[in-house]
């Protein structure tokens, strides 16, 4: 019931992630960035707290694969989750468990890793990263593009109704966090929030900086 990417930026640093499906407010369950840290995607059967443990493990400078098996040594109900994960160094790692949904799939290449479950076709995960490894541009532009590469290969088994995108770069708090939570077009309504926020992203980051140096749009201090 969904299919997501994540992602490192080997240039900035950045970590994001995009991710869409048939359930509604996917990216508030499944999306986990943290800056300076990592990107976890946490799907099939959700559990979210796995996300922030992820993330915790990569803190302390464990490579993806060895905070993925930290996290899953042991832990109940592991078989029905996917977890995909990616570190400040080292390639990702991806959990499908025996129980995961339908037709499944995931995939890895540099500085990614897709993966997916209840699928129109199993390598709609390998579309993903194949587009973001020849996408350019903005960490954002190219997660945008794995996503619309994964609905064009066939994208969920039925149709979805919910998409995110999230991006951390050097803040507490995320660079970009876009969400569609119920749409009959979320993926491209998603795309169309990111080419809407993208020329106005460096200007909230600004404000959040030192606000005197920051543009204003409409009525000072407006949001």
């Amino acid at each position: 019931m969904t299919f997501s990417l994540i992602a490192r930026c080997s240039k900035t640093g950045m970590f994001g992630m995009v991710i869409s499906s048939s359930s509604p407010a996917v990216a508030a369950r499944c999306a986990h960035v943290r800056a300076g840290v990592g990107v976890v995607a946490s799907q099939n059967i959700t559990d979210p707290a796995l996300g922030p443990l992820l993330l915790d493990q990569l803190a302390t400078g464990a490579e993806a694969a060895q905070a993925l098996q930290s996290v899953i040594t042991g832990r109940a109900h592991v078989d029905y989750r996917q977890l995909l994960a990616l570190g400040r160094t080292g390639p990702a790692a991806v959990h499908s468990g025996a129980q995961v949904l339908g037709v499944w799939g995931q995939a890895t290449g540099p500085d990614c890793a897709a993966g997916g479950n209840l699928l129109a076709a199993a390598d709609v995960p390998d579309k993903m990263v194949q587009a973001f490894v020849a996408a350019t541009g903005h960490l954002g532009d190219r997660l945008i593009a794995a996503l619309l590469a994964g609905l064009a290969a066939g994208g969920e088994a039925g149709p979805v109704h919910s998409a995110g995108l999230k991006i951390a770069d050097k803040l507490d708090w995320p660079l970009a966090d876009l969400r569609i939570d119920w749409s009959a077009r979320p993926i491209e309504d998603l795309a169309a929030a990111w080419a809407v926020f993208r020329p106005q992203m460096a200007a909230y980051v600004q404000r959040a900086i030192d606000p005197t140096q920051a543009p204003s749009y409409g009525v000072p201090g407006d949001e």
